[in-house]
Formats: structure tokens, C-alpha cells, sequence
């Protein structure tokens, strides 16, 4: 279901997520020092016709599989932004938090970052738009193979994180 790779380092293990109620985009890293390694990724769809309960269960257990499966060490959420319509951000919001209980049930330390700091850490500017952090991503980790979307997003939260980690001299940590 999910494609691996082989080579496998000793460093941090990072399940980046980008929420959304119509496609959730999830990417796995991992990080020693500043060697990135693409581990997997993808996106999960729930029902959009389903009631806003079952689309939300149905994103919090993807997520709870797509960690038991990775076994990442910590993870990053990307930050919800306000545009013009207040009943898309609530349904956002609601994203949003199973995006961050699935990889808090799991005892993970979890980092969130705005849009546009994590476009900034990955392509260098906060205005990029998603074909370049697409194209970033396949730069970095040669072979992932990711297109321009919500997968792509979630490998660039993920190396958000990584950098953050690194920048702060510590190593992964399981939250209590």
C-alpha cells in the first residue's frame, strides 16, 4: 500500500501532513543532519459524501495506519490560514485536529508551521507556489518522484521540521 525504501539511516523520522477534509497529503522523511532521505508519501481521500464525523474517523485512522506502518519519531502539521470563507476554515480546523491527535495518541512531539515558512525553509521564499515546492522536493530527494499537490506539501513540512530539529541541536523525542 505504501512504497519504501531501502538504505535506511539513524536519523530522525518525520511524518510531515498537510490537512484537508478532501485530500489529505502525508509525507515520510528521514533526516541525519542535513541528509534527507524519502521514505513515502501520498494522500487520503475520504468520502466527501460522507457526514463530517465519518470523513474525520476516516482521516484519523489512515493517519493512525500510515504511522503504525513508518513508525515515524515526530511529526509536523502545517498551520491552518484564513481566506474569505469562515465555514471552510472551521472544516479545516476539524482537519486539523485529527491531523494532530492521531500523531499525538502515538506519543509523537508534534511541530506546526505556517504556510508560508515552510515554502521558505524548502524553495527560499514564502510566495512559492506548489509546482516549485513540488519540484524542490524532487531536487532534494532524487528517485521520491512526488508531483505538485498535497504530497508534495507534506514532504516540505516534514523537512520544515527536520530543519527546525536541527537548527535546535536536539534529537527526536517522545512526548510523554
Amino acid at each position: 500500500m505504501f512504497p519504501l525504501c531501502s538504505n535506511a539511516m539513524n536519523g530522525i523520522r518525520i511524518l510531515g501532513i498537510d490537512p484537508s477534509l478532501v485530500a489529505c497529503g502525508w509525507g515520510m522523511i528521514e533526516m541525519e543532519g542535513t541528509k534527507l532521505r524519502h521514505i513515502a508519501h501520498g494522500v487520503i481521500r475520504p468520502n466527501t459524501k460522507a457526514d463530517l464525523h465519518m470523513r474525520l474517523r476516516e482521516l484519523f485512522e489512515a493517519l493512525t495506519d500510515v504511522i503504525r506502518i513508518h513508525d515515524p519519531n515526530e511529526a509536523a502539521v502545517e498551520e491552518a490560514f484564513m481566506k474569505n470563507n469562515a465555514s471552510s476554515a472551521l472544516k479545516l480546523g476539524h482537519a486539523r485536529a485529527a491531523c494532530l491527535l492521531a500523531p499525538s495518541l502515538a506519543g509523537l512531539t508534534i511541530g506546526e508551521y505556517s504556510p508560508k515558512s515552510v515554502k521558505k525553509s524548502v524553495v527560499g521564499t514564502g510566495g512559492a507556489d506548489k509546482v516549485q515546492v513540488a519540484h524542490m522536493m524532487n531536487v532534494l530527494m532524487p528517485g521520491c518522484g512526488v508531483k505538485a499537490g498535497d504530497a508534495a506539501d507534506a514532504l516540505a513540512i516534514a523537512i520544515c521540521h527536520g530543519h527546525r530539529v536541527n537548527a535546535a541541536g536536539v534529537g527526536y523525542r517522545r512526548s510523554a
